[in-house]
């Protein structure tokens, strides 16, 4: 046996976490390993299925690290890519399940007692996810944060199930691809992946916040502008 062939895992995130690597590679990556040298490439799945749940738990490190573990022999890149996509499917399927639960009537009333938040505002959403919801379902799957948000609109608008889990399982697919990929080429040096998709996060994010800014102060304005026509009135 050489070497490269008695690295596990285990091994590999010590190493990068000896290296003085900067992300979060403790607790998540021990946990994924933990899963998939348990119960295999079911285990990658799994741990896919409840970061669907639980966005704090970064795919961006789990999917390179089941692309690692194949490389290593101890499953198959197919069985890796396979199982972590059902698990994406079953959790989107779980908010979808969440959002038609919660139904369209629902929601209205909920966002109502929101401030700076008009039923106008969820009309035009409601009709702009009627002209692309699908394709933010499919692109969706391959933005960060909006990967598991995406499935509740969706089933809130009751969008068809059939569509929904194709259109979804398509978009996992292609972002579960390219990160399994990465890592089951790099092989040990499959975090150099988190790192650059953690820039990609952070991009989202800062545009998120800018939305919501955005969003906030326009909000504001137009309150403040239908408060002095009325007193002019």
């Amino acid at each position: 046996m050489t070497i490269t062939q008695a690295v596990t895992p285990a091994t590999s995130v010590a190493a990068a976490q000896s290296s003085g690597d900067p992300s979060a590679l403790g607790g998540v990556a021990d946990w994924a390993v933990g899963m998939m040298e348990t119960i295999g490439a079911p285990g990658a799945g799994l741990a896919i299925a409840l970061e669907n749940l639980f966005p704090p738990l970064p795919s961006e490190i789990i999917l390179p690290l089941a692309g690692f573990t194949a490389s290593q022999g101890n499953f198959s890149i197919i069985a890796a890519l396979f199982w972590t996509t059902l698990g994406s499917v079953v959790g989107a399927l779980a908010l979808y399940a969440l959002g038609a639960l919660l139904g369209r009537n629902r929601m209205r009333r909920l966002v109502a007692k929101v401030p700076l938040v008009d039923l106008e505002d969820v009309d035009k959403v409601e009709a702009w996810f009627g002209r692309h919801g699908n394709k933010a379902v499919f692109f969706g799957r391959m933005i960060p944060l909006f990967r598991s948000l995406i499935s509740i609109p969706a089933g809130i608008e009751r969008m068809p199930l059939l569509t929904f889990t194709a259109l979804t399982t398509a978009g996992s697919l292609i972002w579960n691809a390219i990160f399994i990929a990465a890592g089951y080429y790099l092989g040990e040096s499959w975090h150099i992946v988190e790192q650059y998709a953690g820039i990609f996060q952070k991009i989202v994010i800062v545009a998120v916040l800018v939305a919501a800014v955005w969003f906030v102060a326009a909000k504001i304005r137009s309150s403040r502008q239908k408060r002095a026509a009325r007193q002019d009135a």
